[in-house]
């Protein structure tokens, strides 16, 4: 296996780029060079990391040949063009745009879940990164599907404004200050005021009523868990800087009680169980903004069907919902 002696990080100013680099400071490759790279308008930027100035490269401009694994992070268009030149220069790319996860012939993985699927024969040179809501739910419901098998999968998400970008947080913190203020808001990010309200409706919506981001969830979760899980989301943008929330319903084939569900998450790999009582049940967005694993808490056997549990999942979606797992898949490629 290839070492990993040079990573580039394509979107390095964007927040998820910037997460790379926080994960990769101290943690993650420390003995690879990373090269910074970004849109022509960033080229030239300075970034102090690893107690040393790095300069943002240009995208337009930057030969891959150079590197070894190359993250992705700068949406759709620009893994579409250049993901593929990338794979052809010699480099194992990992995606965290949604470019390439519907296409059966790339791995869509999440190491906890199937990194069984991540082999040799089935690499073409690019992996796809699951959306962020996926990831964080597959992750606490893996361990519990081997046990009990999950038949339907009902899920409702709170997902914070980082989920869409820097300028989506900045929209938020100044609707704030307009809202405190006595001015009128204004939105030019979401299609509705997110500040003090909150927003059903996650990217654009489809011609089954559903949005993209909902559709996200059930075709990822058939791809990653099982294609013969029934599943329903709504997917809500929430007033949140950082972290994804989600209320989670499933239903089994066997039955359930609460002592084997918690044991069953507290043995879970990249999942950290709450387990105490009423306030202290559970984590919080706030809470978890910074930290690695999945938090679930909330456990609770449904009220008219032992066949039935719900839960409170929690994590940071930038870095497990999205460069976190991207450098685990690198790892696993890399050991």
């Amino acid at each position: 296996m290839n070492k990993a002696s040079n990573i580039a990080i394509v979107g390095a100013t964007g927040l998820v780029g910037k997460t790379f680099l926080e994960l990769l400071e101290s943690d993650h490759f420390l003995d690879s060079k990373i090269h910074l790279v970004a849109s022509s308008k960033s080229k030239g930027q300075e970034v102090f990391f690893r107690n040393s100035v790095h300069v943002v490269n240009s995208l337009e401009e930057f030969n891959f040949s150079e590197v070894d694994v190359v993250f992705f992070s700068a949406g759709d268009k620009v893994a579409k063009k250049y993901a593929p030149k990338a794979q052809k220069e010699g480099c194992f790319v990992v995606d965290n745009s949604s470019c390439f996860r519907q296409d059966e012939s790339i791995p869509l993985i999440v190491p906890e879940v199937n990194s069984e699927d991540f082999t040799e024969t089935s690499i073409p040179g690019i992996v796809a990164n699951p959306n962020c809501s996926t990831i964080q739910m597959v992750v606490a419901l893996k361990p519990l599907h081997d046990l009990f098998v999950i038949n339907r999968i009902d899920v409702t998400t709170f997902q914070a404004v980082s989920g869409t970008g820097k300028l989506a947080q900045d929209e938020l913190t100044n609707q704030i200050k307009d809202q405190m203020s006595g001015a009128t808001p204004s939105s030019q990010i979401y299609s509705k005021q997110i500040a003090f309200n909150v927003l059903p409706h996650c990217q654009d919506f489809e011609s089954n009523g559903f949005t993209r981001e909902e559709m996200k969830i059930v075709w990822e979760t058939h791809r990653i868990l099982d294609p013969n899980i029934e599943i329903a989301a709504t997917c809500v943008r929430v007033p949140v800087l950082n972290g994804h929330s989600e209320s989670v319903h499933i239903e089994t084939r066997e039955s359930l009680n609460v002592d084997a569900v918690k044991e069953c998450l507290s043995e879970a790999k990249g999942v950290k169980l709450i387990r105490g009582e009423g306030s202290e049940s559970y984590t919080t967005a706030l809470e978890v903004d910074g930290t690695d694993l999945v938090h679930v808490g909330r456990v609770r056997i449904d009220l008219w069907n032992k066949n039935r549990v719900n839960l409170w999942i929690v994590a940071d979606n930038l870095r497990k919902g999205a460069a976190l797992n991207s450098i685990q898949i690198a790892e696993i490629h890399f050991s």
